[in-house]
C-alpha cells in the first residue's frame, strides 16, 4: 500500500488543456500561453498546487516548441508558485524524440507514461502511445539528470512491472509519486471504478504516494473516493469538461469543488511549498529566458 498523506492534507493536480480536447468542445479550454498561465493563476488561488501543462501553437495544435513551453513557464511564474509538471505525453501529433523536449523549459516535475496503449477512438484510431521499456527508461533517465520529478503515468495494472522495474535499478528517487489514470478510452486502459482503483493500490510499491485521475463523470466519484483514501486528486478539462451533465466547466471551478469537498473531508488543499516538502522536489526554478 502506499504512504498516506498527513491527514489533513490533499494535494490538488489541475490538468487545463490536454492533447485532445478542443475550444469547440469547451470554449473555456486555455491553449495559448496566456490563457494557461491566467487560468493556472485562477487554479492556484482556488488550491491547485500543481499545474500539468501541455502546449499547443497559434492553431491550437499540440507542440513541443521550447519557446512555447518557456514562454508559458515564465507567464505561470510570474504569477504564482504553483508547481509546474509538464507533460510527455504530448500528443498524437508528435514524436518520441519531441515528447521529451519540454525537459528543455526546466519544469519541476514531468509525467512518465509506464506502458503502451492502443487509440482506438478519433481522428487517430489505430495509432499507438508508445512507451516501450527502453524508452521509459530513457526518459527517466533524462528527468533524473535535469532533477525533474517524474509523476509514473499507470492506466492498467500491467503497467506497475515496469514501475518496480526502475525502482530495482535505482532510476528514480523516493517517494515515488504515481498516478492511476482510470478511464481513459485507450486499448490497455482500465475502465474508472472504486474497485479497480482499490485493486491498483493493493498493488503499489512501498514508499509511493499515489494521485487519482478519472475521466469524464467518473472524476468527481473517484477523486472523491481517491481523498478518502489518503491520496491526491487530478482534476480539469482535460480529463472532464463538464461539472455537470450538460453544464461545460472551467478549471478553476473544478478545483473549487474538489477543494470544498476535501474541506468536507476534513482536509486543506496542500500548498505548492507544503507539496513540494511532500514529493521531495526541491524550490521551485526560475524560467529560463525565451
Amino acid at each position: 500500500m502506499p504512504i498516506p498523506l498527513p491527514e489533513n492534507k490533499v494535494i490538488v493536480t489541475v490538468a487545463q488543456t490536454g492533447a485532445l480536447v478542443t475550444k469547440e468542445m469547451n470554449p473555456h479550454l486555455p491553449e495559448q500561453p496566456e490563457e494557461i498561465a491566467a487560468s493556472a493563476y485562477a487554479c492556484y488561488n482556488e488550491g491547485a498546487a500543481i499545474v500539468h501543462i501541455h502546449a499547443r501553437d497559434s492553431r491550437g495544435e499540440n507542440t513541443a516548441d521550447i519557446g512555447i513551453f518557456r514562454s508559458i513557464h515564465e507567464k505561470v511564474r510570474s504569477l504564482c508558485n504553483i508547481i509546474i509538471q509538464d507533460s510527455t505525453g504530448g500528443g498524437p501529433n508528435l514524436t518520441q524524440e519531441e515528447r521529451i523536449h519540454c525537459l528543455q523549459a526546466a519544469p519541476e516535475m514531468a509525467s512518465l507514461n509506464m506502458g503502451s496503449l492502443m487509440r482506438v477512438s478519433g481522428r487517430y484510431a489505430g495509432t499507438p502511445f508508445s512507451n516501450l521499456p527502453e524508452e521509459i527508461e530513457d526518459y527517466v533517465r533524462q528527468m533524473k539528470a535535469v532533477n525533474v520529478k517524474p509523476e509514473m503515468e499507470v492506466y492498467s495494472h500491467p503497467m506497475l512491472r515496469d514501475v518496480n522495474s526502475i525502482i530495482a535499478k535505482g532510476l528514480i528517487e523516493k517517494p515515488y509519486y504515481i498516478n492511476i489514470v482510470l478511464g481513459m478510452k485507450y486499448q490497455g486502459a482500465c475502465e474508472a471504478t472504486p474497485k479497480i482503483l482499490i485493486s491498483i493500490l493493493d498493488l503499489l510499491p512501498q514508499d509511493s504516494i499515489f494521485n487519482c485521475t478519472a475521466v469524464g463523470s467518473a472524476q468527481l466519484p473517484l477523486t472523491t473516493l481517491a481523498m478518502v483514501l489518503g491520496g491526491c486528486v487530478r482534476v480539469g478539462l482535460e480529463d472532464n469538461i463538464f461539472y455537470r451533465k450538460g453544464e461545460l466547466a472551467t478549471n478553476a471551478q473544478l478545483v473549487a469543488r474538489a477543494v470544498r469537498i476535501a474541506r468536507e473531508l476534513g482536509k486543506e488543499p496542500a500548498t505548492p511549498e507544503e507539496a513540494r516538502r511532500i514529493l521531495g522536489l526541491k524550490t521551485a526554478p526560475k524560467a529560463e529566458p525565451g
